[in-house]
């Protein structure tokens, strides 16, 4: 008796949920020589939409704690992503068809990535932040804060690297996000979304979406609740057209940059807000 393989059909992940997509659409996951791997979500307007309800209402807790609890929770899925290694690289090596030892690059890259800015989590306020000086009997001290939901558009070559790249920074800071996956390559999103349902991240703070990016960006441009968003992966749509429609909810926006971003503080402070506080000297 020949036995069939028992096909998965991958969900989307928002609010800590695995969902099924609103349309009940799916799409083929194929390898590197075009052989069926897996069947994936179709987002649609209605995810998304979903998606950012789930973000938004993750933003006070997420912001509220405190730049340590933040860094130890995010180091957390660090270690998580170290234990499952194996599953990474195997899913590096077919999506992309890349050799075991560039997959294991790949995903040692991601994990470092992920600590770096799991380190800066309780340091940059002081990098970023400063004392202003001022005339008169005042302290005036400007501080960075998030800017709460950032829609993020993962890029579409690399399958946990560009991801990671692109979410870390944003989490630092206290931002919550829904970010869409690589189209072609999006097991290693959903597989990081269920690294993060098993980790202390509170359920909201990423959501994760598969399906066309041409399809979903509009709409999270456009969305009145989204407050930032990140072009990373989207070089191949008309991304002016969704600079225009950020403006329209004065959304900050990053536009696409080729290749994978390096990890700097820039990209932490780029979705942060300053607030600028006064406070009158004691008088002795």
């Amino acid at each position: 008796m020949t036995r069939l393989a028992v096909t998965k059909t991958y969900k989307l992940y928002i609010g800590g949920k695995f969902p099924r997509s609103e349309s009940g659409h799916v799409y083929e996951i194929l390898d590197s020589n075009g052989a069926f791997l897996a069947n994936a979500a179709k987002a649609s307007r209605k995810d998304a939409r979903d998606a950012v309800v789930a973000a938004r209402a993750a933003v006070s807790g997420w912001s509220a704690a405190s730049g340590y609890n933040r860094g130890q929770v995010l180091y957390r899925i660090a270690e998580l992503l170290e234990g499952r290694r194996a599953q990474f690289i195997s899913e590096i090596q077919h999506s992309e068809g890349v050799s075991e030892a560039a997959a294991s690059g790949q995903v040692d890259a991601a994990i470092d990535v992920w600590v770096w800015y799991a380190g800066w989590a309780d340091k940059y306020v002081q990098v970023a932040g400063n004392g202003n000086p001022v005339t008169g009997p005042y302290f005036n001290i400007s501080t960075p804060e998030a800017t709460g939901v950032v829609a993020i558009l993962a890029p579409q070559g690399s399958s946990l690297l560009g991801l990671v790249s692109v979410i870390a920074p944003a989490l630092v800071s206290g931002n919550t996000v829904v970010v869409v996956a690589s189209a072609l390559a999006p097991l290693s999103a959903i597989s990081l979304g269920e690294v993060l349902a098993t980790s202390d991240v509170p359920g909201g703070v990423v959501n994760v979406l598969t399906g066309l990016a041409a399809e979903i960006a509009p709409w999270l441009a456009s969305h009145g609740d989204v407050n930032a968003l990140d072009l990373a992966g989207g070089e191949e749509l008309d991304w002016i057209e969704l600079q225009q429609l950020a403006a329209e909810t004065l959304k900050r926006v990053r536009p696409p940059e080729p290749g994978i971003a390096a990890p700097t503080i820039e990209r932490i402070t780029f979705f942060t807000e300053t607030k600028t506080v006064w406070h009158p000297k004691a008088m002795i």
